[in-house]
């Protein structure tokens, strides 16, 4: 029981471990080295990675899509320690709208003229922070969507997670609070209640005893008694 326990508890701690590193902001410095848009087909596997569609357009099955290329630089523990390499990452540039994930954006088509404004190349590189949630997958076809551009002076900028950093000390004081909370529930109402069924069943045990040793007793006053 004990092991069931411990598998279940470490599925559901990987199952939202995925969810938060899927829809919390993470920033990456890139180089962006084109723009483009294509023309996608959703299927049941990828559609749930995706967006809805621009605000004032119609969700179709089908629809044109708009892509940043980019030359990203390769980085340790989340971002924070640099890496002399680097990889090509593609970015898709949807608007969120008002349903999840609540990014509220609505200037997908702004972004995507920063971007083309910010292309640069291998000669005279510039460089930027670019600001994204969600995961690339080659297979599936999906990409991170692109939330914010924004220009650095190079590839070596250290950019510190401050929403991620306060959001995680705020969950981790709604955990202990609602915890606490919690303990206290149990012990004012939970226990007492418990304590008292249990005292109740108990009684109704020793009185089923009592009630049963005086049926025996009946039943041996009906017993034929040794002859002398």
């Amino acid at each position: 029981m004990r092991r069931i326990k411990t598998i279940f508890l470490t599925l559901v701690l990987l199952i939202v471990g995925a969810f938060l590193h899927y829809v919390l902001p993470q920033h990456d410095i890139v180089r962006i080295t084109s723009t483009e848009v294509i023309r996608t087909d959703f299927n049941g596997m990828n559609r749930l990675f995706y967006a809805q569609a621009d605000s004032g357009a119609t969700e179709l099955s089908t629809r044109d899509l708009r892509l940043i290329n980019t030359e990203m630089k390769k980085t340790w523990l989340f971002g924070f320690i640099q890496r002399d390499s680097s990889k090509v990452m593609v970015y898709r540039n949807e608007d969120t709208g008002w349903i999840w994930p609540p990014y509220f954006k609505f200037d997908s088509s702004d972004l995507q003229a920063q971007a083309a404004a910010e292309v640069s190349s291998a000669a005279n590189p510039q460089w930027a922070v670019m600001t994204h949630y969600g995961w690339r997958n080659k297979y599936l076809t999906i990409f991170p969507n692109a939330i914010g551009i924004r220009p650095v002076a190079g590839p070596d900028v250290t950019v510190i997670p401050w929403f991620n950093i306060v959001f995680f000390i705020f969950l981790i004081v709604a955990f202990v609070f609602l915890r606490a909370a919690w303990r206290q529930f149990r012990e004012r109402a939970i226990d007492p209640t418990m304590q008292d069924v249990d005292d109740r069943l108990d009684r109704v045990g020793h009185q089923l005893n009592e009630r049963r040793g005086r049926f025996r007793r009946w039943l041996d006053t009906w017993r034929a008694k040794p002859r002398k």
